[in-house]
C-alpha cells in the first residue's frame, strides 16, 4: 500500500512481489485474511440448551466442589434422552464456566531452596513393589531424605510405622553419608508417631525430635498437617523413587531377597547411582553445610525389663524370649527399628530381632529355640501347646516336619521326635542343612527319622585330627641354660 501511493497497481504489486490479480484484488478489498474469516457457527442443535442455565449452573453455584462426572451422571439420571456422547461437550462447558465464574484457587508458590539451607524428611509405603525377604512379603516403609538444592538423597528402609526411632536412626545415617548439616529440617507432622499418644507422650516425642536437631546444630519446622505440597520437593520424589526401583526389580526378574540387608544394600545401590549423576552440585552444596558433631546421637528408646520365668521379656506388646540363665534379672532393653539390644548393667547380652504386634491388636512373639531348647529336651510334650510354637520353628520345614509327625506318630512321640530335631540343629550348627534334609523327607512321603538325621549329622571321625606330641629331652633345657649364661 506504500507503493501504490506513488505507482499503478501493477507496478505498486510488483515491487511488493505479488502478481498483478493480488494488486487489484487488494485495491479491492483492503482486508486482511484473518479480517474476511466469517465467524464459526454452531453445526449442530445445543445439546445442553435445556439443561445447562436451568439445572448445571444453579448445581454449579450451589456446590463448587462438585465434579464434572458427577453433574453427568446426575443429567443422565434426569433427562436419559441426552445420551452418553455428550460427556465432553459438558465437562468443556463446566470448564469455561468456572474459568469465569469458578472461585479462587489456592496458589502454589515455587521457592528457591539455597545450598546449604534445608533438609527434609519424609516416609513412604513401600506395600505396591512386592519385596519378599526369603519368600515372606515384607511389610515396610522407607525413610526419604533429601536436599532440594542438590537433589542428594538417601533411603533406609523401616521396618516398623514413622516412629521417632525410626526418624533418628535414618536422619543420622543421611546426615553422616551426606558428610554435612544443612541449616534446617523439615518434616510433616509424622502424625502416625503421635496417634493415640496422650499429651505427656506427645511432649516428650517433641522434646526428643528437637534434642535430635539441637545435637546436630538444625532448626527444626514442620509443615501444616493435611499440606502435602508445602513438603513438595520430597513429595515428589518419592514417586520418581518408587518407580526407579520398580524398573530395577522388573530387571532383576525377581523380587525375593535372601535376607533384609540384601534389601538395603538394593536400595542403597539404586539410590548411589541418582547421587552420582548429581554429584557435582551435591559437591557445590557440600561447601556450604555446617560441620557434623563429633559422635552421632542415640537413635533409640531405652526401656528397663524384667525377665520372668518363662525365660522372656515382653516390649511393646511383643514376647520376646531370652537365655535362660538371665531368669529373674533386670535387663536394660534399647529398641531400634529392626532390633532390640539386651544389656545386663553395661554389658552387652544379646541382639533380638524386633517383633510387631499382630493386626488384631493382640501380641506377638519372638521366640529363638535355643534359649529354651535345655529345658524342652527334659519337658518335650511342653511344645504341643506352646503359646509361641509357631514362633519357635525357625524355618518352615520344621512346622511341616512337626504337622506330619504329630499325624504319624501321635502328640508324645511326635513332641519328642521334633524336640530332637530342634536339639539336633542347636548342637551341630546344622539349621539350614537339616531343614534341606527335612523338606527332603517329606517331599518323598516319608517321616523325618532323629536317628538316622542324628547319625547324618554327628562330628566325622576323619575330620578330627591326630596330633602326636614329642616331649623333648631334659638335657636341652640345661643346654639351653648353660649357653645363656655364656651369652652373659
Amino acid at each position: 500500500m506504500n507503493f501504490r501511493r506513488n505507482h499503478s497497481p501493477v507496478v505498486a504489486g510488483a515491487k511488493a512481489g505479488f502478481s498483478a490479480s493480488a494488486a487489484y484484488r487488494f485495491e479491492k478489498d483492503p482486508r486482511l485474511p484473518s479480517q474476511k474469516k466469517a465467524p464459526r457457527e454452531r453445526r449442530r442443535a445445543d445439546p445442553l440448551a435445556g439443561v445447562w442455565e436451568n439445572e448445571v449452573v444453579p448445581l454449579l453455584k450451589a456446590a463448587p466442589a462438585l465434579r464434572s462426572i458427577a453433574i453427568f451422571e446426575e443429567m443422565i439420571r434426569r433427562h436419559p434422552e441426552l445420551g452418553a456422547g455428550m460427556r465432553r461437550t459438558l465437562e468443556r462447558r463446566i470448564r469455561a464456566w468456572r474459568a469465569v465464574n469458578g472461585p479462587d484457587q489456592e496458589v502454589i508458590f515455587r521457592q528457591e531452596h539455597p545450598p546449604g539451607r534445608m533438609g527434609l524428611s519424609d516416609f513412604t509405603d513401600m506395600g505396591d513393589l512386592g519385596v519378599a525377604i526369603a519368600g515372606q512379603p515384607l511389610d515396610h516403609r522407607l525413610y526419604h531424605f533429601r536436599l532440594p538444592f542438590s537433589g542428594f538423597e538417601h533411603a533406609h528402609v523401616v521396618l516398623g510405622g514413622e516412629s521417632f526411632v525410626a526418624l533418628a536412626e535414618g536422619l543420622q545415617n543421611a546426615l553422616w553419608s551426606l558428610g554435612g548439616v544443612p541449616e534446617q529440617h523439615r518434616s510433616d507432622s509424622l502424625s502416625a508417631a503421635f496417634r493415640n499418644l496422650d499429651a505427656d507422650a506427645k511432649e516428650d516425642l517433641t522434646r526428643r525430635y528437637e534434642a535430635l536437631c539441637a545435637h546436630y546444630g538444625m532448626t527444626p519446622t514442620r509443615n501444616n498437617r493435611g499440606v502435602a505440597h508445602e513438603n513438595g520437593s520430597i513429595e515428589s520424589s518419592h514417586g520418581h523413587l518408587k518407580r526407579a526401583l520398580a524398573d530395577a526389580l522388573l530387571l532383576r526378574a525377581s523380587r525375593d531377597f535372601d535376607d533384609l540387608a540384601a534389601w538395603r544394600c538394593f536400595v542403597d545401590e539404586i539410590v548411589g547411582r541418582h547421587n552420582a549423576r548429581n554429584a557435582k552440585r551435591i559437591d557445590q552444596e557440600r561447601t556450604a553445610l555446617k560441620a557434623l558433631p563429633p559422635r552421632k546421637t542415640a537413635d533409640y528408646e531405652e526401656v528397663n525389663v524384667d525377665v520372668t520365668s518363662s525365660s522372656a521379656f515382653t516390649v511393646r506388646k511383643v514376647f520376646y524370649t531370652v537365655p535362660s540363665r538371665l531368669i529373674g534379672h533386670r535387663l536394660r532393653v534399647r529398641l531400634h527399628d529392626d532390633r532390640l539390644e539386651c544389656f545386663q548393667g553395661s554389658t552387652h547380652i544379646v541382639t533380638l530381632r524386633r517383633g510387631r504386634p499382630r493386626p488384631n491388636g493382640k501380641h506377638g512373639h519372638v521366640a529363638d529355640y535355643r534359649h529354651v531348647i535345655h529345658s524342652l529336651r527334659r519337658k518335650p510334650m511342653a511344645l504341643l501347646n506352646l503359646v509361641y510354637r509357631d514362633q519357635l520353628f525357625p524355618r518352615r520345614a520344621y512346622a511341616l516336619a512337626f504337622d506330619a509327625l504329630l499325624l504319624g506318630v501321635g502328640e508324645r512321640r511326635a513332641c519328642r521326635a521334633m524336640v530332637g530335631l530342634l536339639a539336633l540343629a542347636h548342637e551341630r550348627a546344622c539349621e539350614a542343612e537339616l531343614a534341606l534334609a527335612i523338606q527332603t523327607d517329606l517331599d518323598a512321603g516319608r517321616l523325618p527319622d532323629l536317628e538316622a538325621l542324628t547319625e547324618r549329622f554327628k562330628p566325622s571321625a576323619a575330620a578330627v585330627p591326630i596330633i602326636v606330641v614329642t616331649l623333648p629331652s631334659l638335657a636341652v633345657y640345661d643346654e639351653i641354660a648353660a649357653t645363656r649364661g655364656e651369652a652373659a
